[in-house]
């Protein structure tokens, strides 16, 4: 597991060129600056991008819009000419992509095309799956060499009855088949590569397993995150929110039975200095809690990465951020800011 971290690091640390490092100070330096000034000042460009592959899924998770196909933006598929003029735009000095922001990315037909396209850029490549479509040798020997730098695999209980209380529509058994196939895929073909986190989703109902399913990540030498889960209705619990585990929720319990957020929120937010959210269709919007893309930013179909990095929208996005992020709907439900838990 510690060897399995160590080349995981090794593998991000031999996409760092001196251009990209630079690009990084500034837009750190960027970024301190706005917030001693209270004003948005920008130099850099993205180094960390997540792309949508597809906003379908095979599950119906209640706490998710794409399970419970309550988007009202438009759905679909991005096709591998569309990633490769969005990632194309990106430049030279992205480092970091995540194929993932809403639905199954392993729906998407050209999964793997768009993984080995992102490797021939050299960037860090990283994807979330339910684990639903790992089963196969075929399937694990494709990811293999499509070049997956790393595997975040939901793994949200050790039991079918509880499991399928969130993942509904899920079969508990066809992902542990997964991930130990893939396990020995990679054990057969020598390589060390995707490095696999298994991510626990810490809720009322499931938190109970969180020492069995520590257990089964040593067991085959995987790392295991245990996160706290999202909840969209505050004055209704349904059990998600932890009960014993506390420190594994984002809320708190008020005097009139809802929920509030823990997080301070802070005037202030990394993510809107560092990197982009890129949807299915080209629109860009601030970050991964913009789940039905109510903050379009700019359309790469329209407009080329350094205008809308650079444009008005962004700006006065992150103008907002430095004054009152509170008053951001996608903002409140957020983990930034937020006191961090070790595993």
């Amino acid at each position: 597991m510690i060897l399995g971290k160590l080349n995981d690091i090794a593998g991000f640390i031999r996409f760092m060129s001196i251009s990209r490092i630079f690009n990084v100070i500034l837009l750190y330096l960027s970024y301190y600056c706005s917030i001693l000034f209270k004003k948005p000042f920008h130099q850099g460009m993205p180094f960390s991008i997540s792309v949508e592959p597809t906003t379908n899924c095979n599950l119906q998770c209640p706490e998710c819009p794409s399970g419970l196909r309550e988007f009202t933006r438009p759905t679909g598929n991005i096709s591998y000419k569309k990633f490769k003029e969005y990632i194309d735009k990106a430049g030279s000095n992205m480092v970091y992509l995540m194929l993932y922001f809403q639905g199954e990315p392993f729906l998407s037909k050209d999964i793997f095309k768009i993984i080995s396209y992102a490797r021939s850029k050299m960037v860090y490549t990283t994807t979330s799956t339910n684990g639903h479509f790992l089963a196969s040798v075929d399937k694990a020997e494709r990811l293999i060499h499509s070049g997956l730098n790393r595997l975040i695999i939901s793994f949200d209980g050790t039991t079918q009855d509880v499991y399928e209380k969130y993942r509904k529509g899920g079969d508990l058994q066809k992902v542990k088949d997964g991930i130990v196939n893939l396990v020995s895929t990679k054990r057969k073909l020598g390589v060390s590569h995707p490095y696999i986190i298994l991510q626990f989703l810490v809720m009322g109902h499931n938190e109970h397993q969180m020492a069995e399913a520590r257990k089964f990540a040593k067991y085959h030498g995987l790392k295991i995150e245990f996160k706290s889960a999202q909840v969209y209705d505050l004055h209704q619990d349904e059990g998600f929110i932890p009960r014993v585990n506390k420190n594994y929720s984002r809320y708190q319990k008020q005097k009139d039975g809802s929920y509030s957020v823990k997080s301070k929120l802070p005037n202030r937010c990394f993510r809107m200095w560092s990197g982009m959210v890129i949807t299915w269709d080209g629109k860009v919007v601030p970050c991964c809690f913009d789940k039905d893309a109510r903050h379009v930013l700019g359309d790469l179909n329209k407009q080329e990465m350094r205008e809308i990095w650079k444009g008005k929208e962004y700006q006065r996005f992150r103008t907002d951020i430095l004054r009152n992020r509170s008053s951001i709907d996608i903002c409140r439900n957020c983990t930034e800011g937020l006191k961090k838990i070790k595993n």
